[in-house]
């Protein structure tokens, strides 16, 4: 089996499983669904030599559990290092610049956090260049690589619900970028549908990010479009307490998440349950096996980059829609819109 070298920029919270930052954000590594470091560490093919960060503490926790060297300048990491793998765990405003360096310099495969860019050309750069480069480009949205939502993709695609109807997103932290995107993400992979039209309000509470007063990331509410006429309601509060929900509504049934697992109610009185617990690992591992299988030659990933962009593009969409009093604004963007900066951690 052919080894692979991989590197991580941005050592933090998911990118080195650092728990000394998630306790800066108030949240467990135990928690996450993964962390890039794990995935990475745990595949056999891949050996991670390298890391980057501005923070000393963290590229000395990093080097005290990996052994790898660490950088404090990440062009310096890319110069110096010679990678097949990269994860890029950085805030947001950085994705581009560094995903474009690494596809520049030939890096073969790149793991970007989500939200994709602040801005749609921010993205859309970031897959050229990858394109151009021959660069696997993956955002770590992990529902793409749940056993369950890949179940439940393929029971829709057969006709398990019937035709689809409507389907209804609510989560209670707002953060439209941060969260939103896994939650827009998830609803595009569920249907096989893109996102047509947006109209929608924001949250304009004022609440904290948990990653400083440089990020505001608000919440909101609205309706999107999807392919076919396919109507979607979205409750996100910024000081909300609705649980996490997602529900995809047919002529047959409906599904319902429950974290990860799905509930499965048919009309005619039929339920299922459907968990995650046959999916080996992760679904950041899921991913990083499906990048290693792709560099031996493999087939190519069913999810594609521009996915994700999409999303931020229906992200901007709230803001634009907003700024415009809730009227309806078309996918995709154009003028100005396509401009809007969403202010993701």
């Amino acid at each position: 089996m052919a080894e692979y070298k991989a590197g991580i920029i941005g050592l933090g919270f998911i990118g080195a499983a650092d728990q000394v930052s998630g306790d800066a954000l108030g949240q467990q590594v135990a928690d996450l669904d993964g962390t890039h470091l794990m995935a990475l560490d745990n595949h056999p093919q891949v050996e991670v030599v390298a890391g980057s960060s501005r923070d000393e503490g963290r590229r000395q926790r990093f080097a005290a559990r990996t052994g790898a060297r660490t950088y404090a300048d990440w062009r310096e990491f890319l110069a110096d290092e010679e990678l097949d793998i990269v994860s890029v765990a950085t805030y947001t405003p950085a994705h581009e610049e560094m995903t474009v360096a690494c596809a520049e310099r030939g890096v073969r495969a790149i793991l970007c956090e989500k939200p994709v860019a602040p801005r749609v050309s921010d993205g859309q750069r970031m897959v050229a260049a990858c394109a151009e480069a021959g660069t696997l480009l993956v955002f770590n949205h992990q529902r793409r690589f749940a056993s369950s939502h890949r179940r439940l993709q393929d029971h829709i695609r057969a006709g398990g619900l019937g035709d689809l109807t409507s389907a209804n997103a609510q989560w209670a932290s707002g953060r439209l970028g941060n969260v939103g995107t896994h939650v827009f993400d998830a609803i595009c992979m569920l249907t096989g549908r893109r996102i047509e039209a947006v109209s929608a309000t924001l949250d304009l509470a004022g609440k904290p990010d948990c990653r400083g007063s440089d990020f505001v990331d608000p919440g909101g509410w609205g309706t999107m479009r999807l392919e076919g006429g396919v109507m979607v309601t979205v409750d996100a509060a910024d000081h909300g307490r609705t649980p996490w929900d997602i529900r995809i509504n047919g002529s047959k049934g409906r599904a319902s998440a429950k974290g990860l697992d799905f509930v499965v109610e048919y009309w005619d009185g039929a339920t299922e349950q459907w968990t995650n617990e046959q999916q080996q690992g992760s679904g950041m591992d899921v991913a990083v096996r499906e990048m290693v299988a792709w560099l031996d030659g493999g087939a190519p990933l069913e999810y594609a980059p521009e996915e994700a962009v999409h999303v931020l593009e229906a992200i901007v969409a709230f803001h634009a829609s907003h700024a415009k009093n809730s009227a309806w604004v078309e996918l995709p963007l154009e003028g100005d819109d396509r401009e809007i900066e969403v202010r993701s951690g």
